[in-house]
């Protein structure tokens, strides 16, 4: 039986998260959750996922550190990480500047809202990537 894919998803909204999940449980993916850049530090470290999704704008530490942090770590760099953000939108009322998102080695930069066909594909192409 093929392995299933482990999804970390890092993000501090509830209701994104929910309905992410359920999303992305429709696939054969384990999905587990952190609600800031912290935590998913924390829990890639732990849980060594396939593939992290990574909000930008959180609380504690942002999207960006928490990739550039993820990018540092032998341990975890190679885990594909795609930026879900609703960035674009959101840039006059957040303090990280723009610029900040293209210096990043991420795989992928999904905005939001996102429909969940164009999120799965985005997953499924980098989770392809890694042998799944």
């Amino acid at each position: 039986m093929k392995k299933r894919a482990k999804i970390l998803l890092v993000d501090d909204d509830e209701d994104f998260v929910e309905s992410t999940k359920t999303i992305l449980e429709s696939k054969p993916y384990e999905v587990i959750v952190a609600g800031n850049g912290d935590e998913g530090l924390r829990k890639a470290r732990e849980e060594k996922p396939d593939l992290i999704l990574l909000d930008v704008i959180m609380p504690v530490k942002d999207g960006f550190t928490a990739a550039e942090q993820l990018k540092k770590d032998p341990q975890l760099s190679k885990i594909p990480t795609l930026m879900l953000t609703a960035f674009a939108a959101k840039v006059t009322e957040t303090s990280i500047p723009l610029s900040r998102g293209f210096t990043l080695e991420t795989e992928d930069y999904i905005d939001k809202p996102v429909s969940p066909e164009e999120l799965l594909a985005r997953v499924e192409r980098q989770l392809k990537k890694v042998g799944f």
